[in-house]
């Protein structure tokens, strides 16, 4: 999920459970497209790939996202405006508050995006 608040999510895909999410991560860029002006994107470390981070910059954002403790050459990152992930985090907390989100009583697919854009309609108006 890509959101810009605590109420505000952008875009959002589905992925299976046991795959890596950094490439939908990836998607999720691309489909947001190429910024105007260089935007912070707060990313969380299963993002910190060389590949999702190089994606990010190619479309004008600039990754905040702090490198794993195993990497040979660490980058310097904003650690005041990393803070700020929590807001995400916070918005996931909002919608698995739906019982039938957090439950997944869908189980089709289309169904259940359906059900995660009704919820964020709702967290957004509230």
């Amino acid at each position: 999920m890509i959101a810009s608040s605590a109420k505000t999510a952008i875009d959002f895909i589905l992925s299976e459970g046991q795959l890596h999410d950094a490439s939908y991560g990836r998607m999720l860029m691309e489909t947001v497209g190429k910024q105007e002006i260089t935007t912070p994107l707060i990313m969380d470390r299963a993002y910190e790939d060389d590949k999702t981070r190089l994606t990010a910059q190619m479309l004008k954002f600039a990754p905040i996202v702090p490198p794993k403790s195993n990497r040979l050459n660490p980058w310097d990152y904003d650690k005041t405006l990393y803070k700020l992930r929590n807001e995400v985090e916070r918005l996931f907390r909002l919608i698995q508050g739906f019982r039938r989100i957090f439950c997944r009583f869908e189980k089709l697919d289309i169904m259940y995006i359906a059900f995660i854009q009704l919820a964020l309609i709702y967290v957004s108006i509230k």
